[in-house]
């Protein structure tokens, strides 16, 4: 598989796990759509470095590469990117915090995050894949 064939599936991945945190806040699990949100982040990040083929088995280790090989190379907006550190904290609290109250609003803020790092991904990986052919 090619890291372009790589980068677009975890996209069209990231696109479906973005209707996953949508269907959650419908049925009121916040907590879920907060997973789920912070999941399109990622797998977006992830899609961004199967182009420069990188990649890390920890989260930690993903964004630390994203920050580092896309959002420092000016390829990515840092504005979107700090979306994904503040989700993952927020995923984390939510999946394994004790009495941590995730509202309606709290989630809906986090959709709104993800759809935009998405559609930036989109934007950054033509970008990306138009500056290799050249």
């Amino acid at each position: 598989m090619s890291r372009v064939n790589l980068a677009e599936y975890r996209l069209k991945k990231a696109k479906k796990i973005l209707i996953e945190a949508e269907d959650s806040i419908k049925q009121n699990h916040f907590a879920m759509s907060i997973n789920r949100s912070y999941y399109v982040m990622f797998t977006s990040a992830r899609a961004l470095l199967a182009l420069k083929e990188l990649d890390s088995s920890k989260h930690s280790g993903v964004i630390s590469l994203f920050n580092q090989h896309i959002v420092k190379a000016e390829l990515f907006p840092t504005e979107f990117s700090k979306f994904l550190r503040e989700a993952q904290g927020m995923r984390e609290d939510a999946d394994y915090g004790d009495f941590v109250k995730i509202t309606q609003e709290d989630a809906k803020n986090q959709i709104d995050h993800a759809q935009k790092f998405l559609e930036e991904a989109e934007k950054t990986l033509l970008k990306m894949m138009q500056g290799a052919k050249e």
